[in-house]
């Protein structure tokens, strides 16, 4: 491999490291720790607070405006729009911008809320999202939730059709624990801690995430998507109704009744830009899904795909031989009428049968991409065997003291320290570049961290601590066989050569066989035992990619352009 290669790869490799390692530095030393539980905290609560602060904002411009004030710095956002607005109705722009100016750009207050409404929802939603590509602390260092949840066991006994035994109930919420292990994975929360507990409880402790609505979504989610027909005629006459009264609810005003008997009233929801549920009408479906729909049961397969037409996310069901058939009947026997897709009781999307579906392969759509993935992972782990119902949950603060937290990082730094300064007092020169080397092994590990969300907890600081002493231990290795051949008379260029190419499988094999070993403990451990082995496993990676190119390309540069006759890399061999 040329020097040129090997210098882009480094360098392609840095800037890959400095774009997926930007969140995680962002997020713990730029953003204010207000605006950090604003992003950590639901939905729900970041709409509140985008609403206030956007009327906060509006009285401010009204008060500067009535006192004939030039616009508050913290408004600036606001003068591109309302120069385009100017321009738009061809107004010539003014000198200085004020607050009566821009909110004359405005056709009205409720347009003015709504663009500032947008500029603060905008800024706490990215760093939502931000949150989502950054190192995450696990419990043990930053706190988290933990929750504990208790099987029903009333709803065992209707499955059943009779009281279940300890074994029988034992046996059910081992299966609900291992279900609930398979979904925290694939929702992307690592190093669960979930154990049993007395009265056929489960005690889980999820790290570095405090989103209670998104915990909630997959620790209750049962899969439990439903075909229902819609009773398009009572439907009709219940959107009128809606249309006349504006606010009606069932929950309130009861159910008419023309509404008929066998039937249910659900709300028809959609996502607004926070990404909460919005009713935008009540509808009514039949019941009961043994005569008019299909239960969920029969899926075997979830998939988020785009329309090829709109681009829009759907999701793609896969039907059993048995359920194929009897939503093909289904669907033969309601064309013309319409179906709706009925999850935890609420409608999240419905459509007119055009015809008969006879494949047993299903696509409905309405969902944003966020929603649809969720759904279609919560179905591909299939329904809990018996339900589960949350009798605690807090979020939980680090079980390590701040002071305890800061002797520990100060303790790294100080050995990490160490380390540098002894490789540049023993190897001289080549010292420093193994120290280097070692710099970018720790920023290469740290970043693929952070590009994975990965979280990070004692287990795992060890094992970037072992990686980093097995980095040293490579280099060592390596400048002891370039010793070696120096002083066997050998010239620079020969003794680097001869040095890296004699020190080569005994790096890979050392590696080599503690990188299987992680791979198993990754695979076959879990909680913080995954999180060392995964962490062990990048280290032992990026350790020997420093070690053998990143070190090698330092001394082929030394000796082959600036064509250095002698090492800096012992007292006596200078």
């Amino acid at each position: 491999m040329s020097k040129r290669l090997r210098l882009s790869i480094i360098l392609a490799l840095v800037a890959f490291g400095a774009a997926a390692f930007y969140p995680t530095v962002r997020w713990y030393f730029f953003v204010p720790e207000s605006q950090k539980q604003l992003a950590q905290s639901s939905r729900i609560e970041i709409r509140d607070w985008a609403q206030g602060r956007a009327r906060e904002a509006l009285e401010d411009l009204r008060g500067a405006a009535a006192a004939g004030a030039t616009l508050p710095g913290e408004y600036s956002f606001l003068i591109p729009q309302a120069r385009s607005a100017f321009r738009a109705m061809e107004i010539s722009l003014p000198d200085e911008w004020g607050a009566a100016e821009v909110l004359r750009a405005f056709r009205d207050e409720a347009e003015a809320f709504e663009v500032l409404e947008q500029k603060y929802r905008r800024e706490i939603l990215e760093l939502k999202d931000l949150k989502d590509r950054i190192i995450l602390l696990g419990l043990d260092l930053s706190g988290g939730i933990s929750v504990t949840l208790e099987a029903d066991q009333q709803n065992l006994t209707e499955r059943l059709g009779r009281q279940p035994s300890q074994a029988e109930m034992s046996e059910a919420v081992e299966l609900a624990m291992e279900i609930i292990r398979n979904r925290i994975d694939r929702f992307g929360v690592t190093e669960p801690q979930i154990r049993e507990a007395e009265n056929n409880r489960i005690v889980i402790e999820i790290p570095g995430d405090d989103d209670r609505e998104r915990v909630n979504a997959f620790l209750l989610g049962r899969g439990s998507l439903n075909f229902h027909i819609v009773h398009g005629e009572a439907t009709d006459r219940l959107i009128r109704l809606q249309n006349e009264q504006p606010g009606w609810s069932p929950d309130i005003d009861g159910v008419p009744e023309f509404v008929p008997a066998g039937t249910v009233v659900r709300e028809y929801v959609t996502r607004d830009a926070y990404g909460i549920d919005e009713r935008v009408r009540w509808i009514v479906i039949y019941e009961d899904i043994v005569e008019h729909g299909l239960d969920g049961q029969y899926i075997t397969d979830a998939q988020v795909a785009r329309d090829p037409l709109t681009n829009r996310p759907t999701v793609n069901f896969v039907l059993d031989a048995r359920g194929a058939e009897e939503f093909s009947l289904l669907t033969r026997d309601n064309v013309g009428n319409s179906m709706a897709i009925v999850m935890d009781e609420k409608v999240r999307a419905y459509a007119r049968i055009q015809e008969e579906i006879p494949t047993g392969q299903v696509r409905i759509t309405g969902f944003d991409q966020e929603q649809a993935a969720n759904i279609a992972l919560v179905l591909r782990t299939a329904a809990l065997p018996v339900n589960l119902e949350i009798v605690n949950q807090q979020v939980v603060g680090a079980t390590l003291g701040a002071g305890a937290i800061r002797v520990g990082l100060q303790s790294i730094a100080l050995g990490f320290a160490l380390i540098i300064v002894f490789m540049v007092i023993y190897y001289k020169r080549a010292g420093l570049i193994a120290d280097v080397a070692l710099v970018l092994n720790l920023f290469f590990i740290l970043a693929v961290l952070s590009a994975f969300n990965l979280t990070l907890t004692l287990t795992s600081v060890a094992g970037i601590i072992l990686t980093v002493g097995m980095a040293v231990d490579a280099n060592v290795i390596i400048f002891e066989r370039i010793k070696e051949e120096y002083r066997l008379g050998k010239g620079a260029r020969s003794a680097v050569r001869g040095g890296f190419d004699k020190a080569f499988w005994t790096v890979m094999d050392a590696n080599i066989t503690t990188f299987i070993a992680a791979l198993f403990l990754s695979q076959l451990g879990s909680g913080p035992i995954q999180g060392f082995a995964i962490t062990l496993a990048v280290g032992i990676v990026s350790s020997m990619f420093t070690a053998l190119v990143v070190t090698r390309l330092f001394f082929d540069f030394a000796t082959d352009t600036l064509r250095r006759s002698k090492l800096s890399i012992a007292w006596r061999l200078s």
